[in-house]
């Protein structure tokens, strides 16, 4: 008897046939399975994907962080530090700094750390600023160009924080900052009334950003300033989507970074989650 199960086609989202080769919708290839490469590429050129599944990965290791020593968690009213995993467990989760890298040496935290949260607020504040900024940016430079600057871009601001002397280092705030600076070089160059709305756009959340460094003692500066710039010069290296569209190859070419540093992320935490029990005093 003939296969019938549907299943939803990564590219359009409408139900198609298992078995079938081509999508009637609009014309994917073995929309079936799931698992090709192409259909993996088609699934998160969706809009929105991308930031969806960055939000979820954010929000995994945050939970993680968590559990890893939960009597060491910060139970507390207070907004700032309510939730708070401890330093152990992110040092284990790819927290990074001068410490986890010249005394660890853990370079791969540069990678890990802007993945990871200290505390609930920080998490929330940073993965609304992810879907907010995260959307303009993917218009702009399209979803897979988006995601290379996000993960270049974070890279660029701890590895600035490790020449800054910064101890120890988390957040996605870097990456953020790494769009923001993007989108400051897209609506310069782009010019009109959209390129000048969106300047002048980021150039509020610029200022802001600059008040609250100097409000709150314990952001990282650094960070925030590397990855803006990288994300200037990213925008200026990759072009946005008016002047050169994504190519397959570039798609392509950010599916494999993207799982590399997804297999990373899960090798990390499952060494953590493992040796939980076992864990000796790190600072």
């Amino acid at each position: 008897m003939k296969n019938t199960k549907a299943r939803m086609c990564p590219k359009c989202g409408k139900m198609v046939s298992h078995d079938q080769d081509q999508c009637p919708w609009c014309g994917q290839k073995h929309p079936g399975n799931p698992l090709l490469p192409a259909n993996l590429v088609a699934r998160m050129g969706r809009p929105g994907e991308i930031i969806r599944i960055l939000i979820w990965v954010n929000a995994i290791l945050y939970l993680a962080s968590l559990l890893i020593n939960p009597a060491e968690t910060k139970w507390t009213m207070n907004p700032f530090t309510a939730l708070s995993p401890d330093t152990r467990s992110l040092l284990m989760l790819g927290a990074t700094g001068t410490f986890p890298v010249y005394q660890m040496g853990n370079w791969w935290t540069l990678i890990t750390a802007g993945f990871l949260h200290g505390s609930l607020l920080h998490i929330l504040f940073n993965m609304a600023a992810l879907y907010h900024v995260g959307q303009l940016a993917e218009r702009a430079f399209g979803p897979f160009r988006m995601l290379l600057i996000y993960l270049l871009t974070s890279v660029a601001g701890f590895a600035l924080s490790l020449v800054g002397g910064v101890y120890l280092t988390i957040g996605a705030s870097a990456a953020v900052c790494g769009l923001i600076g993007a989108l400051l070089y897209y609506g310069k160059r782009r010019g009109g009334f959209h390129g000048k709305a969106v300047y002048q756009h980021t150039q509020g959340w610029i200022i802001g950003l600059v008040i609250i460094g100097f409000l709150m003692p314990s952001i990282n500066n650094w960070g925030h300033g590397g990855g803006l710039v990288a994300g200037i010069l990213a925008a200026f290296v990759l072009g946005y989507s008016e002047i050169r569209p994504e190519t397959p190859g570039l798609r392509m070419t950010v599916l494999v970074i993207a799982l590399a540093v997804l297999a990373l992320l899960v090798w990390v935490a499952f060494t953590a989650l493992i040796y939980r029990g076992s864990i000796g005093r790190l600072i």
